[in-house]
């Protein structure tokens, strides 16, 4: 039985606000239905996710400049932060951390698709198809413009059944992954995989200027943990 509820009593009013996942396993990976699967998400493989805290919400503007008060002087705080770094997302999870006084970290991909599926078996968290009601994206599959072009506040868009925000569009987010080709060899038990020989790391969700099939909760890139991108942000993980 997967449960959820609201963790406010972990961090400060100022902080991320968190959700409570009680774990549980679940399909990882592109299911049948998933028309616009590649190798990256294969195989389909079995997961057991522990119980975790993560962030109701990307990481804010607001929040980040507690961290770095010079973080992009012209965003509206309720945005979600980008143009940042998987490092420097790694340094405010450990500047968080030393003022919590718990484990703060970025989620495992495993954990971060757990979040996001919700316990759905669909493309999406909301079914097989996803509209501009659901997530921030810019572009349909033909091509058209349909959203705003831009970041919009984290409390816009419906949650999930976990209570989580934004997990598909609005911006991609760090997972604590290295890079992998694909799903064999994969861990079961929703740890981050981490090569010593590759830098770049794991990006999940989708943003705003994606199409809608890279919004899909199996979808995966990576990134050098260096790059700072305008619709790259991230979501903090605790440990329970």
């Amino acid at each position: 039985m997967i449960a959820c509820q609201t963790a406010a009593d972990f961090f400060a009013p100022t902080a991320p606000e968190l959700v409570f996942l009680a774990g549980g396993e679940f399909l990882m990976g592109a299911l049948p239905d998933d028309k616009f699967a590649d190798d990256t998400v294969r195989p389909v493989h079995h997961v057991n996710v522990a119980a975790f805290a993560l962030g109701k919400f990307p990481v804010t503007v607001g929040e980040y400049r507690q961290f770095s008060p010079d973080h992009a002087p012209g965003d509206p705080a309720a945005w979600p932060v980008v143009n940042v770094s998987w490092d420097d997302a790694e340094n405010f999870c450990a500047w968080l951390a030393a003022n919590c006084g718990r484990v703060c970290r970025l989620p495992s991909e495993s954990e971060w698709e757990f979040a996001c599926r919700a316990g759905a078996q669909t493309s999406f968290a909301c079914g097989n198809e996803i509209t501009t009601h659901h997530a921030n994206y810019f572009y349909n599959e033909n091509g058209a413009r349909v959203g705003a072009g831009r970041r919009t506040p984290v409390n816009v868009f419906p949650a999930n059944t976990f209570g989580l925000h934004d997990m598909h569009g609005n911006v991609c987010e760090w997972c604590a992954d290295t890079w992998h080709p694909n799903y064999h060899a994969a861990p079961a038990d929703g740890g981050a995989r981490v090569r010593a020989d590759d830098s770049r790391r794991v990006i999940r969700g989708g943003a705003w200027d994606y199409l809608p099939r890279l919004l899909r909760s199996a979808w995966r890139d990576a990134l050098p943990q260096d790059a700072r991108r305008d619709n790259v942000g991230f979501r903090v993980a605790c440990d329970v």
